[in-house]
């Protein structure tokens, strides 16, 4: 991607796979991408935000694509990732850091707001929930229970990864082609993801970081006391409802929530001259 320099940066006790761009002495500007994706995903937010003169860094995120995939489950706990991120930032910077999450990259985000809000300037949350909202909204509203269920069968071990893998990826193809608008992922795109999904353990890791869940954080708070934010959320996401959004947005008291309409769960892909706008807006007028 023209721009785009990738590098690796040790964190945490691993290496992790970065792609970055924009002025080395702009305001660092972290980009945190979701499952099943790894930094591509950002293809369309990367430039835009380099050229308004934030320093973007987007790593591939433990577990992902080119960077190291350590063994076990309790490598992925939520407060190992908030470290990996804590430790790139201070790689790239002594000041706070604009970060942005889409996803599971969304929920990295939040953590890393909620319990070290002192690395975060800015938090930009797409599509996902404060990860309290959640943990406690999910169990008693049966629309996100149904919508969650797949995590349960994530949990087994072994039978999730040959699934996912049965087919040359078909599950996991899918799984973004039926949830977004027809042909928006292109076959560059799909090929791009399935070369990441291919790498040696990447598959295992990845759905480690559903099975680390049930392990919790050490820091997790039961408020949603957090750095500065602003929530984006598409509409038709298939996969979290709205609720969540709005729940988020009343017990959080820092920021606020932003609705676009005609947009699913793959928003910064659908909309992305929305999602790029109602980020610079934040970040500038604000």
């Amino acid at each position: 991607m023209d721009g785009v320099k990738c590098q690796f940066v040790k964190t945490n006790g691993i290496t992790l796979h970065v792609a970055a761009a924009g002025p080395e002495d702009g305001p660092l500007l972290v980009l945190l991408h979701g499952f099943p994706e790894f930094w591509y995903g950002w293809k369309n937010q990367i430039k835009p935000l380099a050229d308004a003169g934030y320093r973007v860094i987007a790593p591939d995120q433990r577990g992902y694509n080119l960077s190291d995939k350590p063994d076990g489950i309790d490598s992925y706990r939520i407060d190992t990732l908030r470290d990996d991120i804590i430790g790139l930032i201070t790689q790239f910077t002594d000041e706070k850091a604009i970060v942005i999450g889409h996803d599971w990259g969304g929920a990295v985000a939040w953590h890393l707001a909620s319990t070290s809000p002192e690395y975060v300037e800015k938090l930009i949350a797409i599509n996902i929930p404060h990860p309290h909202i959640m943990k406690t909204v999910t169990p008693i509203y049966p629309p996100q229970w149904l919508k969650s269920s797949y995590i349960a069968f994530f949990q087994l071990p072994d039978i999730p990864e040959a699934s996912l893998k049965e087919n040359d990826y078909e599950t996991l193809d899918k799984a973004i082609g039926l949830s977004s608008r027809p042909e928006l992922f292109t076959s560059e795109d799909v090929s791009r993801y399935k070369e990441a999904w291919k790498q040696p353990g990447a598959l295992t890791a990845m759905l480690n970081w559903y099975r680390a869940l049930r392990k919790g954080s050490r820091a997790e708070k039961t408020t949603c006391e957090t750095a500065p934010y602003r929530m984006i959320w598409g509409m038709e996401d298939r996969f979290l409802s709205r609720k969540l959004a709005k729940e988020t947005e009343r017990h959080c008291p820092n920021g606020h929530l932003i609705f676009v309409d005609e947009a699913s769960h793959w928003i910064n892909h659908e909309k992305p001259a929305i999602v790029n706008h109602l980020i610079l807006e934040y970040l500038t007028n604000e």
